[in-house]
């Protein structure tokens, strides 16, 4: 076949000859026009064939066991014998039978009690069930107390689970007494997802209650109330299409358990690997609670926990102990031939330990390239759902791209103008038409979270579009936006007849926005004819909120750095969201509390971020390459004896100096025993545009306090300033309570603002905010240029007609 290219000349050289009579100017004209179309034509082709071969390029070549003959895959051009016969999917065991206690007190929304007021008012409280549950039976206690001025015939209590009534108790028991109330519950009502309601109606009159905001209507449901499962414990099979499961189950009721091998040596394979895995579990909890343990030995696993093995059979010695459904020989992992994986083939498994009632997770390869493909697999989240099986061979991982800087799901998108639609719903919907019925009914709640480094300015508005219905009352009844609880506008629902497709624009102040703000959308409905004694006439009210309500905001995008506040959206960090701008640095040797904090702030990472993939880097301290020091977010982690970047306390402000002593400007003090922990942020003394983090103490009991700060939610999400000092109030301090814990924060390094925007693109920006202003200040600018000129003109002629 010929070349394209060639041809095309060929063509050319032709036509030339046959225009050989015309004269010089046309023969010229030709050769330009001749040119062009060559020129056009290879373009063309050059851009067909990168999209050609984009298209082609595999996303992944994996091979899975079991599969259902030991045929050899041959699709990726290299195939790997199966076992034969085919390894049994391992199965964990199971105890019997199971109970389990489920006091409402866990929920946030109980605390010391739950409180119910008003003629009729209900609370929701929501609980998941395991993915291993078999309910048998289940119960509810529920403890109570009540106001003594309640009406007992016309009060009461009612329970329902998921939409289904459980039972009614009457409000009759004498003041100040608890009262307590069993409800059994058919084990078909649970599901993976379960809501618990518990309405009140509540009257003080045997007639009619008329003030439905009288003080005396309340109902305490007491902390202690509680639901009993008795449930049948469910064999796990063992299988990577359900993964993260069993390893991490997202319906648990308690904290998933996980536990890291430590290979025989920490190097940066391992310490990578971990963390991206790490990273990868954090982005499966959120909000869920997650604790990491870092174990020497497989005995020291313990029944609640989920073991998870990094590294090659040379680098964990333990994997000759686990019942592995490949073979492994002279430290090699064998196919079904015997032939030992190529040194760049991954290879998972999943597997069982402790009696085979521990879940196992096993990353591994006959060479530290084979252990990086294997959990690049699992932390990307294409390719991860093609996996199957309790084997999987991973030959190829593609690379994914990294997304844009400013690319943040969950947030408010990038575009200046957008809708209601783009935004999305907690289950990741995009919003449609959204109506709400009653005179009670709960507000639109949207996240509506900027970006850390958006910079807001006059002029942000949004245009909100709603219908209403008839028979509301147009005095009292109006629609209103709030921003995290602060009215931003409101408008008075002046028709009685209802109305269409209204429209009510509404300025966003500047300061309003912030990167955990929510939106609230709520209409206040009030009945033309008020029935105190009648739930029923409000429900013809109801209002609709438009998917095409759009906001206009006015922004730059800058933050002023360092500033852990910034840190509880993990910026600078997570940008862009892969984690491929921020390396941690460790020590040398590093310590087992050092990888245990390495994993606690990974998993926070994972947590604040989203992307389909990650790629966090790991170096010890003499192996950071010198480029990462000037393009990365750097983060160190390690004692001060051992701190691997010893410049983040070179700059001003606090500092860890040896033998126990600390700095902070002409200030220095020793201290005995320092038991402290310290978060430290400084701009990069390597690039201006790049921040360094510091996760240090004195001691290892130091690095443990920063773990918990890194790990609890109520502790992390107090950070600002740039040092943050963390210190244990008791010996052994809940976990439940920020009270056993004490935070100082300090802000002593100078702030400098970064921002991912051109100084041309700002000043457009200035002048497109500020428009109405530049015809007066482009007049006053000519009239002082004139005046300039005239006198310069004045001068000169004046000079000259001295001269003459």
């Amino acid at each position: 076949m010929k070349n394209p290219f060639q041809t095309l000349f060929s063509a050319a050289s032709q036509k030339q000859k046959s225009r050989s009579t015309l004269n010089r100017p046309q023969a010229k004209r030709w050769q330009s026009f001749l040119f062009l179309i060559l020129l056009s034509c290879s373009i063309s082709l050059g851009g067909v064939m990168s999209l050609v071969q984009a298209q082609t390029d595999p996303p992944a070549t994996i091979e899975t066991f079991p599969k259902s003959s030991s045929e050899e895959l041959t699709e990726s051009g290299e195939a790997f014998a199966l076992p034969n016969p085919l390894p049994a999917v391992p199965v964990v065991a199971v105890p019997d039978t199971g109970k389990y206690v489920l006091e409402l007190n866990r929920s946030p929304l109980v605390g010391n009690r739950l409180r119910l007021e008003s003629i009729y008012d209900e609370a929701r409280l929501r609980f998941t069930r395991p993915r291993n549950w078999k309910p048998q039976t289940v119960k509810m206690s529920l403890r109570y107390r009540h106001s003594p001025a309640l009406y007992a015939s016309r009060s009461n209590l009612t329970v329902l689970i998921n939409g289904t009534s459980i039972g009614s108790v009457p409000l009759n028991q004498p003041e100040a007494k608890i009262g307590t109330a069993v409800f059994d519950v058919s084990p078909d009502l649970i599901q993976d997802y379960n809501e618990v309601t518990i309405a009140a109606l509540q009257n003080n009159s045997p007639t009619c209650t008329q003030d439905p905001y009288d003080p005396s209507l309340w109902t305490e449901v007491m902390p202690d109330s509680k639901l009993v499962f008795d449930f049948q414990p469910q064999p796990i099979a063992m299988d990577f299409n359900r993964y993260p499961y069993p390893i991490f189950d997202t319906l648990s009721l308690e904290a998933n358990q996980i536990a890291y091998l430590q290979p025989q040596t920490l190097d940066e394979t391992w310490l990578t690997a971990a963390a991206r895995l790490q990273a990868a579990l954090g982005r499966v909890a959120v909000y869920r609670d997650m604790e990491t343990h870092l174990i020497s030995t497989v005995d020291e696993v313990k029944l609640n926990q989920r073991l998870i093995v990094i590294g090659t059979p040379e680098d964990q010695p333990a994997l000759k102990s686990l019942k592995l459904p490949l073979a492994l020989k002279n430290q090699q992992i064998l196919d079904g031939k015997q032939q030992p994986f190529p040194q760049d083939v991954g290879l998972l498994m999943l597997t069982t330990a402790s009696e085979n009632r521990t879940p196992v997770l096993i990353a591994t390869g006959n060479g530290a390239a084979g252990v990086a493909k294997a959990v690049q697999f699992l932390v990307q989240t294409p390719d991860r759902q093609m996996g199957t099986g309790n084997v999987i061979v991973v030959s190829e991982v593609a690379s994914v791209p990294s997304p844009p800087i400013r690319e943040w799901s969950g947030y408010l998108p990038t575009q200046n103008r957008f809708k209601l639609s783009d935004l999305r719903t907690y289950e990741q919907k995009p919003y449609t038409d959204v109506s709400v019925r009653g005179s009670h009914a709960p507000a639109l709640e949207v996240d509506f979270r900027a970006l850390p480094d958006d910079l807001f300015v006059p002029g942000s508005t949004m245009t909100l579009n709603y219908s209403y219905g008839a028979q509301v009352n147009p005095l009292t009844s109006l629609v209103e936006v709030l921003i995290d609880g602060v009215p931003l506008a409101g408008n008075r629902l002046a028709s009685p007849d209802g109305a269409t497709r209204q429209s009510m624009k509404i300025e966003i102040a500047p300061d309003r926005i912030k990167p955990s703000s929510k939106m609230q959308i709520n209409f206040r409905l009030d009945p033309r004819e008020r029935r105190s004694c009648s739930r029923v006439t409000d429900q013809q009210l109801w209002g609709t909120i438009h998917a095409d309500t759009s906001f206009d905001l006015k922004r730059e995008h800058a933050a002023r750095l360092p500033d852990l506040k910034l840190m509880q959206s993990a910026f600078p960090f997570a940008a862009p969201q892969d984690l491929s701008s921020t390396a941690i640095v460790m020590p040398q040797k590093p310590s087992s509390e050092e990888v245990v904090l390495l994993l606690e702030m990974s998993a926070r990472l994972g947590r604040l971020s989203q992307s389909d993939t990650v790629q966090l880097e790991v170096f010890r301290a003499d192996n950071l390459p010198p480029e990462k020091r000037a393009t990365d977010h750097l983060i160190g982690i390690g004692t001060q004896a051992t701190f691997p970047l010893p410049e983040a306390f070179e700059a001003d402000g606090f500092a860890l100096k040896s033998l126990l002593s600390r700095q902070q400007g002409q200030s220095a003090l020793q201290t005995l025993p320092d038991s402290e922990g310290v978060l430290k942020e400084i701009v990069s003394p390597w690039n201006s545009d790049r921040v360094l983090l510091a996760l240090t103490g004195q001691t290892e009991v130091g690095l443990k306090q920063v773990g918990q700060l890194m790990h609890q939610d109520p502790l992390f999400y107090q950070l600002e300033g740039d040092t943050v000092l963390i210190s244990a109030n008791q010996t052994e301090p809940s976990p439940y309570s920020t009270q056993d814990y004490n935070l100082e924060f300090l802000r002593q390094s100078p702030q400098r603002e970064v921002s991912s925007t051109s100084q041309l693109e700002r000043l457009l920006s200035m002048l497109r905010n500020n428009w109405f202003v530049l015809a007066p200040g482009l007049i006053a600018a000519a009239l002082m240029l004139y005046g300039v000129a005239q006198l310069y003109l004045k001068k000169f002629t004046g000079q000259e007609q001295r001269n003459g």
